[in-house]
């Protein structure tokens, strides 16, 4: 007889592990016990040397298919008697060490209950087991244990109780167990607080009739609030959008099945993959003409891409039941403020938009908007464009010796946090514009609420290199507070290290290529950065090449108004400047271009040129729009018939005018817009391999906001061929969020610049 201890680390806690342990130590006839500790899982196991070696073997080869294993160690220790084996109550959490656990989307067990009138779980909007349900939503400390949620407040009924206490049912141990007896309570109010509807299948029934009647409802989701209207009526979109004061950025949309969606849209597997993933998120999909679709053009204005999602929650799921039609699914927010997750925030923020209220009464903890993925149409390039629910708050990564604890206060545009307090590497949901009060106070929570679920302060901060930005202010008030030390890092080498991090490429022999553009970022030099390449080797990162300089005008008005970048660009009294400028404009701009001396070499500002120049777009309504539509344009390329506006030798190396002359031209010689936007796409493709050949270097690590770009990413696979690696941001996105990741481990891996 052999007595073992076995510690399972990793995401392991609220996914099932210990039911599912116990149920394998039944049947291989296991004495011991199973409980949650700091580290994940730890199980003392006893029987005979083959039969614990058969157990150890199958909890790795067989584990719940939501865990994820990063490391496991048995060892044997001082013989105990068991009598049996029991789950037992969690251990003090002192110095967690473990993955922690994102929220789940509705399984397909659990959807079946809510919709099945004999199941007791019928209609219930918050049915949950071990597989799907909210996790880090709900979470205030671990391990993850009932008492240490928001659901605690609810007493599980007997029925539920007997469901979490026995072995063969699935809800054994299920944290988040509840039901219609002794769960949350919905309710329908309008926006007057008058109560509508307190039962659940009416609810779904009157809310269906009242999106029909064009009204627009607030429904509080398990991970806070969305705004919802009926996507097939122009006029109550357009409502929406008015009183959001959101005039032109895209809405997503709640698709109720996917086989709906099919019949609206023509989707790949890949995509098909995406939309039904455990984590749900939004995805961007391709329309075009030859779609039979209802949906309103002012859902996404002018583009031929829209964003859609399929329920993630049972109580989404219910209303999907009751509706056959798509419905617009935006964050609950007033535009630019973090997404609402309090009752009575709620109604006093959204009550002059929605017309209804869903509520319930689960606090929410965590707060987070869906999460947003894009899938290239050639090449089936993944990029995350926003990591929220689903994902967050783990980052999965081969390990790094890290003897201090570091935090990382990332950018400033599209927020993140990340906190390194022992072995793994935590990384907040996309918190947002920090220029907006309420998502200042969420980004200042958030950091609390890392130190309080870890019970430890960072003994290292980190920021961006920009004076001003509010993440750095806020980091460097929070060193000094508490004693830690401090350390500026550049924004767009925090870029570079987490797409080397993403890939495990701190200690690649090989040189590799960094390649870092987007719309800004503050330089060494004090002019404003983004189109920048960098070498990386043996652990010096140097910056090799970049954009030549223009001129950076009206400060962060430049990147409100493509039309700035233009005249930056050009000469301005050029005819189409005449068009985009009044004469007082004209001349208060050519002063300032006089007398300039911020520079840039931006990227970002460049796509922004060119689509001001193609007349696509002057001002931007919503950040990245010129970009966006300068893409949307691009139905398809052949690029054997695109041409290059600039190269690397002679005297228009790197250079934006000499890009913005070769549109000029093409514009001059009546190309027509797709064909130049293709041009522009190749030229910069194109750039990126004569800078790798100019240096000699095979691999090319890419990242910054302009690679969500997904036709850049296919042109430049399909022009490197084999000859180049090349590496992206799968996990994380291109954009500013990566920035809190790289920032650690530019750090942790020392890397001298």
């Amino acid at each position: 007889m052999q007595t073992v201890k076995i510690v399972i680390s990793g995401q392991v806690q609220g996914v099932g592990f210990r039911p599912f342990v116990f149920n394998l130590a039944e049947m291989l006839d296991v004495n011991g016990t199973v409980s949650n500790n700091e580290e994940g899982v730890i199980i003392f196991a006893q029987a005979s040397k083959e039969i614990v070696d058969s157990f150890y073997k199958a909890l790795l080869k067989e584990a719940p298919i939501l865990s994820k294993i990063d490391k496991h160690y048995i060892t044997e220790v001082n013989h105990k008697k068991f009598k049996d084996f029991k789950i037992i109550p969690s251990e003090n959490a002192s110095g967690l060490n473990l993955q922690l656990t994102p929220d789940f989307g509705i399984c397909d067990k659990c959807k079946n209950e809510i919709n099945d009138p004999k199941n007791a779980r019928y209609n219930y909007p918050f049915t949950t087991c071990v597989h799907c349900g909210p996790r880090w939503a709900i979470t205030k400390t671990f391990p993850f244990e009932r008492h240490h949620t928001s659901i605690d407040e609810f007493k599980m009924c007997q029925a539920c109780e007997n469901e979490y206490s026995d072995p063969r049912n699935r809800r054994f141990h299920s944290q988040t167990n509840s039901c219609g007896e002794c769960g949350i309570q919905l309710k329908l109010i309008d926006n007057e607080s008058e109560l509508v509807s307190t039962n659940n299948a009416l609810i779904f029934n009157t809310i269906h009739r009242l999106l029909i009647e064009e009204s627009i409802i607030a429904i509080k989701n398990t991970s806070g609030f969305l705004l919802c209207c009926d996507a097939r009526n122009d006029n109550v979109v357009r409502k929406l959008r008015q009183k959001k004061n959101r005039p032109e950025k895209p809405f997503a949309l709640l698709y109720p099945s996917v086989e709906k969606l099919k019949t609206h849209f023509s989707i790949n597997l890949d995509i098909e993959k995406e939309l039904t993933a455990v984590e749900r998120p939004i995805v961007i999909i391709p329309t075009s003409i030859k779609n039979k679709t209802p949906i309103a053009s002012s859902v996404a204005p002018g583009l031929n891409q829209l964003g859609v999602m399929l329920p993630n929650s049972p109580l989404l799921q219910l209303l999907a039941n009751e509706i056959d039609f798509p419905i617009v699914a935006t964050s609950g927010n007033i535009s630019g403020s973090p997404v609402l997750s309090d009752n009575l925030e709620a109604l006093e923020l959204l009550g002059s938009i929605a017309d209804y209220f869903l509520l319930h009464n689960l606090k929410i903890e965590h707060p987070q908007d869906d999460s947003v993925i894009k899938v290239s149409n050639n090449s089936n390039e993944r990029v995350l464009f926003r990591r929220s629910r689903g994902f967050a708050p783990n980052y999965y990564a081969p390990k790094i010796e890290n003897k201090k604890n570091v935090m990382a206060m990332g950018a400033h545009l599209k927020s993140t946090i990340s906190y390194m307090p022992n072995d793994y590497i935590y990384i907040s949901q996309y918190l947002g514009h920090l220029d907006n009060y309420g998502v200042y106070e969420r980004f200042g929570k958030e950091s609390s609420s890392f130190m309080n679920i870890f019970q430890q302060k960072p003994a290292v901060v980190l920021v961006d290199k920009h004076p001003s930005y509010q993440s750095t202010l806020f980091g460097k008030e929070l060193a000094e507070s508490i004693g830690a030390e401090f350390q500026e890092i550049q924004h767009h080498k925090a870029h570079f290290a987490s797409i080397l991090a993403e890939h495990s490429l701190f200690t690649s022999p090989k040189e590799i290529l960094g390649v870092v553009w987007d719309g800004t970022g503050f330089g060494n030099d004090h002019q404003i950065w983004g189109g920048e390449f960098f070498k990386y080797h043996n652990g010096k990162m140097q910056r090799i090449a970049h954009f030549d300089y223009y001129d950076w005008l009206a400060g962060d008005k430049m990147a409100k108004e493509p039309r700035l970048s233009l005249f930056s660009l050009v000469d301005e009294v050029a005819s189409i400047m005449t068009k985009k400028f009044n004469p007082k404009e004209t001349k208060i701009y050519k002063e300032l271009k006089k007398k300039n001396k911020l520079k840039t070499s931006s990227v970002g500002r460049l796509f922004d040129a060119v689509a001001s120049l193609l007349d696509i777009c002057d001002i931007n309504t919503y950040e990245g729009e010129a970009a966006i539509k300068l893409e949307n344009h691009v139905l398809g390329y052949d690029l054997k018939k695109c041409n290059s506006y600039a190269s690397v030798f002679g005297n228009d190396h790197l250079s934006a005018n000499a890009i913005i002359n070769g549109v000029q031209s093409d514009i001059d010689s009546g190309i027509e817009k797709p064909q130049i936007i293709c041009n522009f796409l190749f030229t910069l493709a194109k750039l990126i391999i004569d800078v790798a050949n100019h240096n000699g270097i095979k691999s090319i690590a890419c990242s910054g906001g302009v690679f969500q770009n997904t036709v850049l990413l296919d042109m430049l696979k399909e022009i490197a061929g084999n000859e180049y690696e090349l590496f992206f941001n799968r996990n994380l996105s291109p954009n500013d969020e990566n920035i809190s990741l790289g920032q650690i481990m530019y750090y942790l891996n020392g890397v001298d610049s």
